[in-house]
């Protein structure tokens, strides 16, 4: 997942970013700091770093230089949009489009920053300001969305677009910006512009409580273990860390299993004890929804309803009708074709699943039906007994060092030309995070990258790369950008070594920070990642066919203790074992889009109450046909984080949407042979380096030479030939 909105101009930037991450924060004050001290010294957030690449000095900032640079920031973008507006003379390409994406530069950088740590480091104190920020920066936004002034240069400049003798890029800019304005509310009457306004605030701060609530509750909800034995199947790592958690929560002696995001948790894999199985999905699947002061059921009613009345306020008859008519997929119809044409055999697929697994259970004596709480662990020995693998046999084949440096580095050499080098002497926010030079293929410098793997309490759940400084022909940056991802991190000592899920999730998500490193584009609207949400996630889901491709996978899949490569045999099974288990990972997918969309379909009048968001959220399931209990939704609706606190409200299918595309690329690379240079400068010069540019699927099919077709996704899924009903 990414946060593509970093590549926005500085003028509207900093909204996105809230849209995105939404609960996302930076170092804590140094002990006994005050907002005084602050004002004494000189705020290193007013002024562009000196580092390289206009690295962030992560050393000087503090929690409160936030706020009054925050507050600097939203100021002199005001005053430099309204010169604009004001402009006594008449609209120019440069003198309106080109300075506002010169405007905001402050204010960007001080956002870019605040947001893209507050969800990997955040303190009480960081969530109080994105508290105080959210309606602020959303009033801002409108402020300038809402400007008739500015809108009606902007309009001049559209109506004679063909006698302006702009380049590609720039005649899509003018466009850019119009349709920008447009479905922000530009031509809306000046007592709709005030309701939409508080419409955005109210948005806004109930977007910042949701996000809040989720982290919050994920770390409340860690399940607690009295004894050793209830952990039996974890191994000796695994029970370390648990109990080095609880000693570190004030229960030593016992034993802590943190949640992750997902509704699946990681132990449910290993833990022999049902009970403890049944007690750990249960705090998963229900948080948000148990009353107290983290239940998030009010918040989903009342985003769900204000956004479908901001729709309708802008002329659609659904936030999902307005959010995909700026997506590749332009309309509701074609999302819910998608969606229902691979939901039937995708639990169909599920249910044939379920019954190999009931077979287990059966030949076991096991007494009990298959339920969610068992899939996983039970799976597991359904793989073993037909590959004869199990996961704890490809672990220590994947350290993460190797995984990063012989895999993910080595793959992007062998295809685009670069090199990489870790430095030590820039800051860092958090110990673990790791910074490399990356240099182009003619050895000159393209990027800084930083890599932030382990998680932490203080993090907010699942995997994602944002940019700290995107490139920019016209400001003359270039790329600083960051993976993220939430590896429990291993007792002292211990090396840490990934599962397979874990390893292609490192590649995936090295595929959006290559899609910021080779942006090569003038405009900062059109940066990196700033493409539609249900293409950006296309280059990353690419990059994954790397981790399994014969040569890097020979070449990062060693044993970490005595550098054997991995078994051929073993290899053998892994890649025969890939459309294992896809009816549960397809119908756990499909489950939560179509959550999404159920809820973003509605019509304001028709969304419930918070006492109706369970009930509702069962009876869409039921609807859409994926209503399996043994296999619940990815994310539930109560902490469904990308929905209702990130920007894929009413994109959440841009996962398989994207992988229509990336199916079709991954047929294109194996008929044209694979991992070579001239795949790979293709790749970047047809479709990575040309970000928000020119249109999408343009893009894609200047890269493979055609349009796209679902063939090869079913066929990678196994839903091809739909599963027989048990």
């Amino acid at each position: 997942m990414i946060c593509p909105t970093s590549s926005l101009p500085p003028s509207v930037v900093h909204f996105a970013r809230f849209a995105c991450l939404a609960g996302l924060a930076l170092l804590a004050a140094a002990p006994g700091a005050s907002a005084g001290d602050a004002s004494a010294a000189p705020n290193p957030l007013l002024v562009e770093s000196p580092l390289p690449f206009h690295y962030p000095q992560f050393d000087l900032i503090k929690e409160e230089h936030f706020a009054p640079a925050y507050e600097q920031g939203m100021a002199e973008e005001l005053q430099e949009v309204a010169a604009i507006a004001a402009n006594p003379a008449a609209p120019t390409f440069e003198n309106t489009i080109v300075a506002l994406e010169r405007s905001g530069q402050l204010l960007d950088r001080v956002d870019g920053i605040f947001s893209n740590l507050n969800g990997t480091v955040t303190t009480p104190g960081l969530q109080q300001i994105e508290k105080a920020m959210a309606p602020k920066l959303a009033a801002q936004r409108d402020a300038i969305r809402l400007n008739p002034a500015l809108f009606a240069r902007i309009e001049a400049l559209y109506a004679v677009r063909d006698t302006l003798g702009l380049d590609p890029e720039s005649q899509r800019l003018l466009w850019r910006y119009r349709q920008d304005f447009i479905r922000a509310g530009a031509r809306l009457s000046d007592a709709d512009k005030t309701r939409l306004k508080a419409l955005n605030a109210e948005l806004a701060s109930l977007q910042t409580a949701f996000s809040q609530n989720v982290l919050k509750e994920t770390n409340a909800s860690a399940l607690l273990v009295d004894t050793r034995e209830e952990l039996d199947g974890l191994g000796e790592a695994q029970i370390a860390a648990a109990a080095g958690a609880a000693k570190d929560a004030g229960h030593d002696g016992k034993f802590l299993l943190r949640l992750m995001n997902t509704s699946g948790q990681p132990p449910l894999a290993s833990l022999t004890h049902r009970a403890v199985r049944e007690r750990l999905l249960a705090a998963s699947l229900d948080r948000g929804s148990r009353g107290g002061e983290f239940d998030n059921r009010a918040n989903v009613a009342r985003l769900a309803r204000l956004r479908a009345e901001r729709a309708a306020l802008l002329g659609y008859p659904s936030h999902a009708a307005y959010i995909l008519e700026d997506q590749t997929a332009g309309t509701v119809d074609a999302v819910n074709g998608i969606l229902a044409q691979l939901a039937p055999p995708a639990v169909a697929n599920a249910r044939r699943e379920a019954a190999d697994i009931q077979a287990v259970i059966d030949a076991e004596k096991g007494g009990f039906t298959v339920a969610a709480s068992d899939w996983a662990i039970y799976s597991e020995k359904v793989r073993t007994a037909r590959y004869a693998f199990d996961e704890a046999q490809l672990k220590p084949y994947f350290e993460l060092n190797h995984v990063l440096i012989d895999g993910v580095f080595y793959a992007a050499g062998r295809l685009y030309g670069l090199t990489f080098k870790e430095r030590h002497d820039l800051p860092v926010y958090e110990p673990s995070v790791r910074v490399f030079d990356v240099f182009d293929r003619d050895g000159s410098p393209l990027a800084l990258f930083l890599v932030d793997y382990y998680a932490r309490p203080s993090k907010r759940g699942g995997a994602w790369m944002n940019a700290y400084v995107s490139q920019s022909g016209l400001l003359g940056t270039k790329p600083v950008v960051a993976n993220h991802l939430n590896i429990p991190a291993p007792p002292a000592g211990e090396p840490t070594l990934l599962t397979f899920d874990e390893v292609t999730t490192a590649f995936h998500e090295f595929g959006h920070a290559l899609h910021g490193m080779f942006s090569a584009v003038k405009y900062p609207r059109f940066s990196g990642t700033a493409v539609p949400r249900d293409f950006v996630e296309f280059p990353s889901q690419v990059n994954e066919m790397w981790a399994t491709w014969p040569e890097v996978l020979a070449h990062y899949a060693k044993h970490y203790q005595t550098g054997a490569p991995l078994p051929a045999d073993l290899l053998a099974k892994v890649l025969a074992a890939e459309k294992f288990n896809q009816g549960f990972t397809t119908t756990e997918y499909l489950a939560a889009s179509l959550l999404d969309q159920a809820w973003h379909q509605l019509p304001a009048d028709a969304v419930p109450g918070a006492d109706g968001v369970i009930a509702f959220e069962a009876a869409a399931l039921h609807r859409a046909g994926v209503d399996f209990a043994a296999v619940p939704p990815r994310y539930r609706s109560t902490y469904f984080s990308h929905v209702f606190s990130g920007g894929y409200s009413a994109g959440y299918y841009s996962y398989i949407w994207a992988e229509v595309l990336d199916a079709d690329s991954v047929e294109w690379f194996k008929q044209h042979g694979g991992l070579t240079r001239e795949n790979g400068d293709r790749f970047r010069a047809t479709l990575l380096s040309r970000g928000g540019s020119a249109d999408a699927l343009a893009l894609f099919r200047d890269f493979t030479g055609g349009a796209p077709y679902i063939e090869p996704l079913l066929k990678r899924r196994g839903l091809d030939q739909p599963a027989a009903q048990p």
